[in-house]
């Protein structure tokens, strides 16, 4: 958190961080709300808690002006799938494929369909992630009409593919605008 706190006056954008509950309860869900409030942070994603236990986290992130970012996947049923997109702060998060994290080939086509079925429920912007890492994902996505992307692991690998972290900025600098030249 100390790295966001001197971050996050630099930039434009809010930030949001993406973490399994697990790190929170070890610091405490109270803690680790106002540290990231204290930080700047505007937004939390926490893909392992379950909507029905979200509930006492959320206190601590409105006690604290933190947006619980919500997500929903090809597998959840359309009534629980509403109940998240309502609940969902910020923007609605679809994730894109059942499973982990990480690259894929192509795009999972059934993204095209939840993107639709999400729009009838909501005005909310929703952004597609898990497994988008090429310019032609990010580009078939916004075809699709999503309002953004969420790219993770590919990010981290291009940090982790550098020999120095001067090399593994540039190498994020170049990947991030190829992906955002996709949207042109």
């Amino acid at each position: 958190m100390s790295m966001l706190k001197e971050v996050t006056p630099e930039l434009s954008c809010p930030v949001v961080i993406f973490s399994y509950f697990s790190p929170i309860l070890r610091r405490g869900a109270g803690s680790f709300a106002a540290a990231a409030k204290e930080a700047g942070v505007k937004g939390l994603i926490i893909p392992d808690l379950p909507y029905e236990e979200m509930h006492a986290f959320r206190k601590e992130a409105i006690k604290n002006n933190l947006e619980l970012i919500l997500l929903t996947t090809p597998a959840t049923p359309s009534e629980r799938m509403k109940e998240i997109t309502k609940a969902s702060e910020g923007f609605v998060y679809l994730v894109s494929v059942l499973g982990v994290t990480g690259a894929r080939a192509t795009v999972n086509p059934r993204v095209k369909d939840l993107l639709q079925e999400i729009r009838q429920v909501t005005d909310k912007a929703v952004a597609v992630g898990f497994g988008i890492s090429t310019p032609e994902h990010v580009s078939q996505i916004a075809e699709w009409g999503s309002d953004g992307v969420i790219i993770g692991s590919a990010m981290v690998k291009q940090l982790g593919e550098a020999n120095s972290p001067r090399e593994g900025l540039k190498r994020l600098e170049v990947y991030a605008k190829s992906l955002k030249n996709a949207l042109l």
